[in-house]
């Protein structure tokens, strides 16, 4: 330690006393720290009447810091010190010792505070995490408050830093102690202090290290005891309780593992929700209820259990905060942002919406947004339109809550748009229309400052993006009230000049897509005046003029633009409401994307461009208005007048968001194509065509008739087949009724049709049962309409109706997986076999057959695979064979066999769940996708390869070691491409597996092709890799 003597004036100026007690603390401090090699200092003195001497002079000199003197070089130095002193001294075996320490380590961690960030306490986690496994309860309370303490500091840290602190929480088994001490509380040998430190320690542990939320959660007794402690009314119970399941609902899956037996937590969270409750206690509750809805299907399973209460919770929160005179006190400010975060949850369609309008949401939303909100209680009957306006632009001026106005908008925007089309407020409609002048108002003064905004303004979007969506998604409500209100209310508001405006909007889409010309607008910039030209394209007049502005020729060559450069962005990246600080750290996210996902851009464009079109439905046909749209074509590029419809079907049936698919098919729709084309339906719709495998013929009243296939027609269409004959979904008996019924229902059957039925418009109808896509329908658009509907091909017909995609609608894609279940044996004609194990005792619903396989049907994979094709058509005695054995394992087949019938590979777990399971589960994961690969080469499934390999090196990459063993069965099945991927995941690891000698067990030849990679990746850098 620094001698005293080497202090300056500065250092003086600590003070007499201050000085007195470093002095001390230099001589005590110097009994036990020695050098070595004139660098590293550590405490090498185990006598105990010394350690207590320092422990007393460290606590006597930390009572004498302040914050005004933690920055002189005295005391800097001095902590140093203590650091060094404690690390080894909270590693005493003496309890009277420990206890000290701990004590003096929790007054130094108090009293720097924030700075503490400043030091090396990661000298302090080691010891601290070790002593939590302690027998005796205060010490193990004690280090829990101070790791506490330390750990929630560290969000200012560098990620290095945490990674070195999640690495000592590892190798110390921090949480598998505390996970102990916490089922030791249930046993009544802990006391309620003890659990209390514990589970705030390990909330902490949970919020910030997503890789020890999977042991926590995955504990079935730690959760029984958690849900055991919900049932208790005691508020100081709900104050541990809420962040920590906060904290394990950060993670995706352990959210949904928490709602599966949630009803219990549920019950406490909502109870902590209630207005009785104390703020602080009803955030967490929000909070947790935010971590729950997340995703859809988190919300969708926490409103079947409890739904009208959460929705209460909600309303009154955000009610409860104004006083009387309308406003909101400062301190009540967190508790109402929570509530309207969760709020948010009407971007999911449901229930719930119900309840948000029958406690009348648009009045508290009303009376949030303007702060003289009491004006209209009892004039705003009274009002001229020029008056309300007015009105309204005061109020909206005058609010001081413009931090939750984002959120206000996105709770009107979502619902209005899954509004129900027959929806009225009733008697408290003019709340709403006093809301929808607000959000008139404020969407086109979004549109006009955005030409005064610089570029690089991103305060702009933050600020008007939310208000320019909402009021897209209230002019295009499916609500006739909503729509009708916010149509009117614009062209209240917009001025005599707005042609100027749109102008520049249109002025800003061409200038960017213009491969010539400096891009002068970002991209956020070019999203806000998508939507402003969707709220115009809402008004008839608008619509015309930005058609004769070129409007159709812009926006097309712009979609062009987009798909030819790739253009993404997702709204976090605009609506920065919506970002959290619990966002850095989620993990196992399921898909909950936005409608338009990351193709923002795209999708408005697309609106855009819909609204065009459907408006052209004045013109005297369809053909005109084809022709009008062809025309533009050819003047934007000379080529083929079909070129806007190659890319609308580019774009439905490709990988881009549900919202712009949607869009594209709704466009497609006015040129007589329907649905989505997809790899699957167009090898399916090969079958339609041919008579090969038809088991099936439908019969017309003219005498016409069509062979089809029946497993398709029960998948896709049931209401065409007799009701008799219509399978169950049920289990296969054994008896001989059940086995006579089966081999009836798969010899060839006729279908008499109604007279009704027109030759040409099944055709089309069986088109989109086969392929999910049918074009050039516009002549029987009528009777395919008639029949679609008739027959319960709800998609279709749907799409024939003419309406507007409805919102978050998932892609009506093909599957045929439904013909995999019980009720699709009476279809089944062949059987898959797999290569069978010693180790699997395998049974079937449907037969006796011991080996591991599958009933499924030739006309699926006759369509699928060529292979296959050629087997059954070639004549040979095995084509004729109601069993082909496959030489993969089970799991092989099974994922093999979803790819028929689906066009997607089941892909393994993510996430904690891989990231927890050892590597030889990890390599009975993966090994069926090296099979896959193998047998695809034979069977010419150049898809299904590929989407082998590319699994393969996703888990490789997650999985660096599991490597080793992957690369050895990619060479016994000969594939290269798998064993270069693997090397190349090795290569970082060369040194040390040769040095362990994990590569003994390797071929040469793999050994020399993991040399070659390491030496790549010497050569080139490890940041490639």
């Amino acid at each position: 330690m620094k001698s005293s003597k080497q202090g300056t004036k500065k250092n003086r100026s600590l003070g007499d006393h201050a000085l007195t007690l470093h002095q001390r603390l230099y001589q005590a401090l110097n009994l036990g720290i020695k050098s070595y090699d004139n660098r590293e200092r550590k405490w090498r003195c185990t006598d105990v009447e010394i350690q207590r001497l320092a422990l007393r002079s460290i606590s006597a000199f930390v009572d004498c810091i302040s914050p005004e003197t933690s920055e002189h070089t005295i005391v800097k130095d001095s902590i140093n010190d203590i650091l060094v002193a404690l690390e080894e001294i909270l590693q005493s075996k003496n309890e009277a010792i420990l206890r000290m320490a701990i004590n003096v380590t929790m007054k130094l961690v108090d009293v720097l505070g924030n700075s503490i960030l400043q030091y090396d306490v990661l000298k302090l986690v080691h010891p601290l995490s070790s002593l939590l496994s302690f027998p005796e309860s205060h010490v193990v309370v004690s280090c829990s408050i101070a790791l506490n303490q330390i750990l929630s500091k560290l969000s200012l840290w560098r990620i290095k830093r945490q990674e070195e602190i999640c690495k000592i929480l590892k190798e110390t088994n921090t949480v598998e102690h505390i996970v102990c001490g916490l089922l030791d509380f249930a046993t009544g040998t802990r006391s309620f202090e003890y659990f209390h430190e514990m589970a705030s320690l390990l909330t902490t542990i949970l919020w910030r290290w997503p890789p020890f939320r999977y042991p926590v959660w995955s504990n079935g007794k730690l959760l029984e005891v958690l849900e055991a402690l919900c049932v208790k009314p005691d508020s100081s119970v709900a104050v541990v309780l809420l962040p920590l399941y906060s904290a394990l609902a950060l993670c995706g899956t352990g959210a949904m593992k928490l709602l599966e037996n949630g009803e219990a937590l549920l019950l406490m969270m909502v109870r902590c929700m209630d207005c009785s409750q104390p703020d602080s206690i009803r955030i967490e509750a929000f909070k947790l209820a935010q971590g729950f809805v997340r995703s859809q299907q988190g919300c969708l399973k926490m409103m079947s259990l409890c739904c009208e209460p959460i929705v209460r919770a909600i309303i009154s929160a955000m009610s409860g905060c104004r006083s009387g005179s309308g406003k909101v006190a400062t301190y009540q400010m967190p508790l109402l942002v929570e509530a309207c975060r969760l709020a948010l949850i009407t971007r999911w369609a449901g229930v719930h919406h119900m309840y948000f309008w029958k406690l009348e949401v648009h009045q508290i939303l009303l009376e949030l947004l303007l702060s003289n909100s009491y004006k209209f209680k009892t004039c705003q009957h009274f009002m001229s339109s020029k008056d309300l306006l007015a009105t309204v632009r005061e109020g909206l001026d005058s609010n001081h809550l413009l931090v939750i106005r984002p959120y206000i908008w996105d709770i009107l925007g979502w619902l209005s748009i899954h509004c129900e089309e027959t929806f009225n407020p009733g008697t408290h409609g003019c709340s709403l229309n006093v809301l929808i002048s607000c959000a008139s108002l404020v969407f086109v003064d979004a549109i006009r400052s955005g030409r005064q905004v610089a570029q690089s303004e991103i305060s702009y979007a933050s600020k008007h993006e939310p208000i320019s969506r909402a009021f897209c998604m209230m002019i295009y409500s499916p609500c006739q009230y909503i729509a009708t209100h916010a149509k009117n209310n614009m062209s209240e508001v917009l001025m005599p000049n707005e042609e100027d405006n749109l102008v520049y909007l249109l002025g800003t889409l061409k200038s960017t897509s213009d491969e010539n010309k400096y891009r002068a607008f970002s991209n956020i910039r070019i999203a806000l005046n998508l939507m402003g030209l969707a709220g115009y394209s809402g008004l008839s007049k608008y619509r015309s003029v930005i058609i004769k502005s070129d409007g159709l020729k812009i926006l097309l060559t712009f979609i062009r633009w987009c798909l030819k450069n790739d253009v993404s962005m997702r709204r976090l990246s605009i609506a920065h409401h919506l970002h959290h600080t619990s966002n850095e750290t989620i993990c196992c996210c399921f898909d909950n994307e936005d409608w338009e996902g990351e193709d923002i851009l795209l999708f408005f464009s697309l609106w855009v461009l819909a609204e065009l079109i459907q408006s052209s439905k004045s013109a005297r046909n369809l053909q005109e208005v084809t022709s009008g749209l062809v025309d533009h074509l050819m003047e934007l590029e000379s080529s083929e007048g079909h070129i806007l419809i190659n890319m609308l079907q580019q774009i439905c049936g490709g990988t881009f968001s549900a919202g712009p698919r949607w869009y594209a098919t709704y466009i497609l729709s006015y040129f007589g194509c329907y649905g989505f084309p997809s790899k699957l339906g167009k090898r399916i719709g090969e079958a339609l065509n041919k008579n090969e495998l038809a088991d099936l013929q439908l019969i017309l009243a003219n005498r016409e008739s069509v062979r089809i296939h029946g497993i398709i027609l029960w998948v896709r269409c049931p209401s065409l087949l007799p009701m008799g004959e219509l399978p169950q979904n049920e289990k296969i008996g054994d008896d001989f009724a059940d086995r006579q019924k089966i081999e009836k229902s798969k010899e060839f059957r006729e279908i008499r049709l109604s007279t009704h039925v027109d030759h040409q418009v099944l055709w089309k109808l069986l088109e989109f049962i086969y392929t999910g896509y049918v074009e050039g329908v516009t002549d029987l658009l009528k009777q395919l309409k008639i029949l679609s509907r008739r027959c319960n091909v709800h998609s279709l017909s749907h799409m024939l109706s003419g309406k507007r995609p409805k919102w978050d609608s998932a892609i009506a894609c093909c599957d045929f997986t439904p013909a995999l279940g019980p009720a699709g044996y009476y279809f089944s004609d062949v059987v898959l076999e797999a290569k069978a194990t010693e180790i699997m005792n395998w049974t079937c619903s449907v037969c006796s057959q011991s080996v591991p396989h599958m009933h499924v049907h030739k006309i699926i994979l006759w369509a699928s695979c060529d292979y296959l094709r050629a087997l059954f058509q070639s004549g040979m005695q095995d084509s004729h064979s109601q069993i082909i054995r496959v030489q993969v394992g089970w799991e092989a087949l099974r994922k093999l066999v979803s790819w028929f019938y689906s066009d997607e590979l089941p892909k393994p777990s993510s996430g904690c769940l891989w990231n927890n399971t050892d590597l030889e589960q990890q390599l009975l994961d993966v090994q069926p996708y090296i099979e896959l690969c193998w047998l695809a080469e034979f069977w010419f499934l150049e898809d299904v390869q590929e989407d082998c390999l590319s699994i393969v090196a996703s888990c490789l990459k997650s999985s660096r070691h599991l490597s080793v063993k992957v690369i050895s069965v990619a060479a016994r099945f000969s594939q290269w491409k798998i064993v270069e991927v693997a090397a190349n995941c090795m290569a970082p690891l060369f040194p040390q597996l040769r040095d362990s000698g994990q590569l003994e067990a390797l071929d040469e030849e793999l050994v020399d092709i993991v040399r070659a990679a390491y030496v790549r990746f010497s050569q080139e850098g490890a940041s490639d890799h």
